[in-house]
Protein backbone atom coordinates (compact mmCIF):
# COMPACT_ATOMS: atom_id res chain seq x y z
CA UNK A 1 0.00 0.00 0.00
CA UNK A 2 2.96 2.00 0.95
CA UNK A 3 4.21 1.64 -2.34
CA UNK A 4 1.29 2.63 -4.34
CA UNK A 5 0.82 6.11 -2.57
CA UNK A 6 4.73 6.88 -2.92
CA UNK A 7 4.24 6.09 -6.78
CA UNK A 8 0.40 8.48 -6.56
CA UNK A 9 2.82 11.16 -5.14
CA UNK A 10 5.75 11.08 -7.76
CA UNK A 11 3.29 10.65 -10.11
CA UNK A 12 1.05 13.87 -9.39
CA UNK A 13 4.42 15.69 -8.82
CA UNK A 14 5.59 14.44 -12.45
CA UNK A 15 2.40 15.61 -13.65
CA UNK A 16 2.24 18.99 -12.29
CA UNK A 17 5.81 19.92 -14.13
CA UNK A 18 4.51 18.77 -17.12
CA UNK A 19 1.52 20.95 -17.12
CA UNK A 20 4.07 23.76 -15.52
CA UNK A 21 5.73 23.19 -18.92
CA UNK A 22 3.26 23.88 -21.32
CA UNK A 23 2.98 26.97 -19.91
CA UNK A 24 6.36 27.90 -19.90
CA UNK A 25 6.58 26.56 -24.13
CA UNK A 26 3.53 28.76 -24.38
CA UNK A 27 5.02 31.88 -23.11
CA UNK A 28 8.31 31.86 -24.53
CA UNK A 29 6.30 31.70 -28.23
CA UNK A 30 4.28 34.73 -27.43
CA UNK A 31 4.99 38.38 -26.90
CA UNK A 32 3.98 40.72 -24.31
CA UNK A 33 1.15 41.86 -25.94
CA UNK A 34 -0.04 38.79 -26.66
CA UNK A 35 -0.02 37.14 -22.93
CA UNK A 36 -2.65 39.96 -22.56
CA UNK A 37 -4.81 39.39 -25.59
CA UNK A 38 -8.59 38.60 -24.87
CA UNK A 39 -11.01 37.89 -27.60
CA UNK A 40 -13.44 40.24 -26.35
CA UNK A 41 -14.67 41.97 -22.83
CA UNK A 42 -16.08 38.20 -21.09
CA UNK A 43 -13.20 36.39 -22.39
CA UNK A 44 -9.58 36.27 -20.28
CA UNK A 45 -6.76 37.00 -21.38
CA UNK A 46 -3.31 34.53 -20.62
CA UNK A 47 -2.25 37.06 -18.29
CA UNK A 48 -5.76 36.91 -16.42
CA UNK A 49 -5.76 32.98 -16.78
CA UNK A 50 -2.02 33.30 -14.75
CA UNK A 51 -3.21 35.93 -12.21
CA UNK A 52 -5.77 33.25 -11.21
CA UNK A 53 -3.87 30.10 -10.98
CA UNK A 54 -1.01 32.03 -9.25
CA UNK A 55 -4.03 32.97 -6.74
CA UNK A 56 -5.51 29.86 -6.63
CA UNK A 57 -2.01 27.54 -5.86
CA UNK A 58 -1.03 30.60 -3.20
CA UNK A 59 -4.68 29.98 -1.59
CA UNK A 60 -4.61 26.39 -1.64
CA UNK A 61 -1.19 24.86 -0.87
CA UNK A 62 0.75 27.71 1.82
CA UNK A 63 0.03 26.24 4.93
CA UNK A 64 -1.33 23.22 2.90
CA UNK A 65 -1.95 20.52 5.97
CA UNK A 66 -2.73 23.50 8.22
CA UNK A 67 -5.07 25.83 7.64
CA UNK A 68 -8.00 26.34 5.47
CA UNK A 69 -7.15 26.17 1.29
CA UNK A 70 -9.20 29.47 0.87
CA UNK A 71 -7.37 31.93 2.96
CA UNK A 72 -8.55 35.33 3.85
CA UNK A 73 -6.56 37.53 2.33
CA UNK A 74 -7.44 35.70 -1.06
CA UNK A 75 -9.83 38.10 -3.50
CA UNK A 76 -10.71 35.69 -5.87
CA UNK A 77 -12.88 38.29 -8.28
CA UNK A 78 -9.49 40.16 -8.70
CA UNK A 79 -8.05 37.74 -9.95
CA UNK A 80 -10.02 38.60 -13.08
CA UNK A 81 -9.18 42.44 -13.05
CA UNK A 82 -6.37 43.53 -15.21
CA UNK A 83 -4.10 45.24 -12.98
CA UNK A 84 -1.01 43.75 -14.62
CA UNK A 85 0.85 45.88 -16.66
CA UNK A 86 3.93 43.59 -18.31
CA UNK A 87 5.29 40.27 -18.75
CA UNK A 88 7.41 39.97 -15.94
CA UNK A 89 4.65 40.16 -13.89
CA UNK A 90 2.92 37.70 -15.57
CA UNK A 91 6.19 34.89 -15.78
CA UNK A 92 7.02 36.38 -12.08
CA UNK A 93 3.75 34.65 -10.70
CA UNK A 94 3.00 32.21 -12.71
CA UNK A 95 6.67 30.45 -10.74
CA UNK A 96 5.84 31.87 -7.25
CA UNK A 97 2.66 30.19 -7.78
CA UNK A 98 4.09 27.07 -8.77
CA UNK A 99 7.01 26.98 -6.02
CA UNK A 100 4.11 27.01 -3.47
CA UNK A 101 3.06 24.26 -5.08
CA UNK A 102 5.73 22.16 -5.67
CA UNK A 103 6.96 23.11 -1.86
CA UNK A 104 4.04 21.63 -0.08
CA UNK A 105 3.61 18.85 -2.60
CA UNK A 106 7.22 17.55 -2.17
CA UNK A 107 6.95 17.84 1.65
CA UNK A 108 4.44 15.09 1.92
CA UNK A 109 4.89 11.80 2.60
CA UNK A 110 2.42 8.80 1.72
CA UNK A 111 1.32 8.86 5.63
CA UNK A 112 -0.17 12.23 4.92
CA UNK A 113 -2.67 11.01 1.94
CA UNK A 114 -5.35 10.14 4.01
CA UNK A 115 -5.52 13.51 6.43
CA UNK A 116 -7.93 15.59 6.22
CA UNK A 117 -7.94 19.65 5.30
CA UNK A 118 -10.43 21.96 4.20
CA UNK A 119 -11.23 24.17 1.19
CA UNK A 120 -14.12 26.49 2.19
CA UNK A 121 -14.74 24.52 4.99
CA UNK A 122 -15.24 21.52 2.80
CA UNK A 123 -13.24 18.12 4.28
CA UNK A 124 -10.82 16.52 1.60
CA UNK A 125 -8.68 13.91 2.48
CA UNK A 126 -4.87 15.65 0.93
CA UNK A 127 -5.30 12.72 -1.81
CA UNK A 128 -8.71 14.67 -2.68
CA UNK A 129 -7.50 18.04 -2.63
CA UNK A 130 -4.02 17.06 -4.76
CA UNK A 131 -6.47 15.31 -7.48
CA UNK A 132 -8.46 18.45 -7.41
CA UNK A 133 -5.89 20.84 -7.93
CA UNK A 134 -4.67 18.04 -10.84
CA UNK A 135 -8.03 18.72 -12.66
CA UNK A 136 -8.11 22.20 -11.96
CA UNK A 137 -5.10 23.35 -13.42
CA UNK A 138 -4.74 21.44 -16.53
CA UNK A 139 -8.54 23.12 -17.64
CA UNK A 140 -6.89 26.42 -17.23
CA UNK A 141 -3.29 25.78 -19.05
CA UNK A 142 -5.23 23.76 -21.77
CA UNK A 143 -6.77 27.59 -22.51
CA UNK A 144 -3.45 28.85 -22.28
CA UNK A 145 -1.91 26.94 -25.02
CA UNK A 146 -5.56 27.59 -26.87
CA UNK A 147 -5.37 30.78 -26.66
CA UNK A 148 -1.36 31.08 -27.05
CA UNK A 149 -2.02 28.92 -30.54
CA UNK A 150 -4.14 31.52 -32.07
CA UNK A 151 -1.75 34.13 -31.08
CA UNK A 152 1.37 32.42 -32.75
CA UNK A 153 -0.98 31.30 -35.84
CA UNK A 154 1.90 29.82 -38.29
CA UNK A 155 4.64 30.72 -35.69
CA UNK A 156 3.15 27.89 -33.65
CA UNK A 157 5.89 25.46 -32.39
CA UNK A 158 3.60 22.37 -31.44
CA UNK A 159 3.49 20.83 -27.73
CA UNK A 160 2.36 17.68 -28.52
CA UNK A 161 2.53 15.67 -31.98
CA UNK A 162 2.17 17.84 -34.91
CA UNK A 163 -1.02 17.32 -37.77
CA UNK A 164 -0.17 15.13 -39.94
CA UNK A 165 2.68 13.10 -37.98
CA UNK A 166 0.93 11.04 -35.81
CA UNK A 167 1.76 7.39 -37.57
CA UNK A 168 5.01 8.41 -37.29
CA UNK A 169 5.18 9.02 -34.04
CA UNK A 170 3.36 5.85 -33.61
CA UNK A 171 6.01 4.11 -36.17
CA UNK A 172 9.04 5.30 -33.88
CA UNK A 173 7.45 4.41 -30.20
CA UNK A 174 5.96 0.64 -31.46
CA UNK A 175 9.51 0.29 -32.36
CA UNK A 176 10.67 0.43 -28.86
CA UNK A 177 10.23 -2.57 -26.56
CA UNK A 178 7.48 -2.88 -24.53
CA UNK A 179 8.81 -0.65 -20.89
CA UNK A 180 7.25 1.28 -18.06
CA UNK A 181 7.74 4.95 -17.66
CA UNK A 182 6.18 7.83 -16.69
CA UNK A 183 4.27 9.21 -19.39
CA UNK A 184 5.60 12.66 -18.87
CA UNK A 185 9.26 11.43 -18.77
CA UNK A 186 10.05 12.12 -22.24
CA UNK A 187 9.42 15.55 -22.06
CA UNK A 188 10.30 16.27 -19.09
CA UNK A 189 13.69 15.10 -20.09
CA UNK A 190 13.41 17.53 -23.02
CA UNK A 191 11.80 15.67 -25.26
CA UNK A 192 8.72 17.95 -27.05
CA UNK A 193 7.50 15.20 -29.32
CA UNK A 194 5.51 14.00 -26.25
CA UNK A 195 2.05 14.11 -25.94
CA UNK A 196 -0.29 12.17 -23.72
Amino acid sequence: MFMIMDNFLSSCIKQFHYYKSLGDKTFAQLSEAQLFWQLNDSSNSIALIVKHLSGNMLSRWTDFLTTDGEKENRNRDAEFENSWTNSQEVIENWNLGWACLFQAIEALEDKDLQQLIYIRNQGHTVMEAILRQLAHYPYHIGQIVYIGKMCADENWTSLSIPKGHSATYNQEKFKQEKHTQHYTEEFIKGNTSNTR
